[in-house]
């Protein structure tokens, strides 16, 4: 496991096992055998063990860092949400761009709704006949695929126990009716014909 977490960083098995068996030598650390498994193990001794009163001083110490840390990220917070808020508000020159640009589109919409009044025809016969195609064929499109899917599902689910919206809601499957879209409705939009007096 040592030389496996080192052979990432470049270093050889028995360079690893060189140096463990150095570190042996040296009193560093002791072998432990385990049927074919050799753990190795720290001499405790080498380290410098802290009488209760310094494990206090250390535990003090701790929590003095731990209650700095939480002052410094409530105030790191506080920062982040100034600069947020500071960045969300426009400029003047922001607002001033703005105000033109939806007046812009305010005067583009007046005048449609102006052409809409007088009577304008703003869509042609050929493009609506266009229009009523294309969308003829996405819908056809999706009932070839929508009846693709029926057909699989039911060979899939034939022979299953379970339940199947359940199982549907494991896979992260969703039809039509899951959410709420019915086809027929779109049926009857496209069935519907042009009102010869517009």
């Amino acid at each position: 496991m040592v030389a496996d977490a080192l052979a990432q960083h470049g270093i050889k098995k028995a360079a690893v096992q060189k140096v463990m068996d150095t570190l042996a030598a040296n009193g560093k650390i002791s072998y432990k055998d385990y049927g074919k498994q050799r753990v190795c193990l720290a001499n405790q001794s080498q380290f410098e063990i802290p009488d209760i009163d310094e494990l206090d001083a250390m535990k003090k110490e701790n929590d003095q860092l731990q209650a700095d840390v939480a002052v410094i990220r409530s105030r790191v917070s506080e920062l982040e949400a100034g600069v947020k808020s500071t960045e969300s508000n426009l400029t003047l020159e922001a607002i001033r761009e703005k105000t033109a640009k939806l007046s812009s589109e305010i005067e583009v919409m007046e005048s449609k709704v102006d052409a809409l009044r007088g009577g304008s025809v703003l869509v042609t016969p050929e493009e609506r006949l266009e229009v009523q195609g294309t969308y003829e064929h996405r819908l056809g499109l999706w009932r070839k695929r929508k009846k693709i899917y029926q057909e699989l599902w039911g060979m899939i689910t034939e022979s299953m126990t379970e339940n199947l919206k359940d199982l549907k809601e494991e896979i992260g499957i969703e039809t039509d009716e899951d959410v709420g879209c019915n086809i027929k409705d779109h049926s009857n939009l496209g069935a519907k014909k042009p009102n010869r007096g517009h």
